[in-house]
């Protein structure tokens, strides 16, 4: 297999990163995931890769997480997304796309799916209800997505969010 080359860049303290990320529902659930070693949850996705789109990516990405194909549907939001972690400060572009998980991916709410994509990164996924509520409580990043989940935009949105800043811009 040939070398991946993702979209991320290094420069002295900061770190730019791009995200592609899909929402998948079931029966008023929506799947998240982590690698084992993180503390905190998100959506499913992964790092773009040097001349696939965006779409491609979040294929690409599920095959490899999920073991099945998904079907991507509209784009919801555009996010400029700037944050704080493992004691860097990251500027990231993330593209959140509805998403259709095939029947085959388990639905068992409440209840840990493990994975392991490339032979060595442990993932966990969950299924949680599709609220607010339910969001805030496990505190998934980025924020905002937890006051849009009940009602998504209809039209792709573009957003700057800053962690702890409330101050969005669309």
């Amino acid at each position: 297999m040939a070398k991946r080359t993702h979209i991320r860049l290094k420069a002295g303290g900061l770190r730019f990163n791009y995200r592609i990320a899909g929402l998948g529902f079931r029966d008023g659930h929506v799947l998240v995931h982590r690698a084992v070693h993180e503390p905190f949850w998100t959506f499913p996705g992964g790092r773009a890769e040097i001349g696939e789109t965006s779409e491609e990516t979040l294929k690409r990405e599920m095959v490899e997480e999920l073991g099945v194909e998904v079907i991507v549907h509209r784009l919801l939001w555009m996010v400029e997304n700037f944050f704080h972690y493992e004691k860097r400060d990251w500027h990231e572009l993330g593209f959140y796309y509805l998403m259709e998980i095939p029947p085959e991916f388990p639905f068992k709410p409440g209840e840990i799916i493990h994975r392991v994509e490339d032979g060595d990164n442990h993932l966990e996924f969950k299924w949680v209800p599709a609220t607010r509520k339910a969001l805030i409580e496990l505190d998934i990043p980025p924020y905002f997505i937890a006051d849009e989940i009940e009602v998504l935009p209809v039209a792709a949105r573009h957003l700057v969010w800053r962690d702890g800043n409330l101050d969005k811009k669309n």
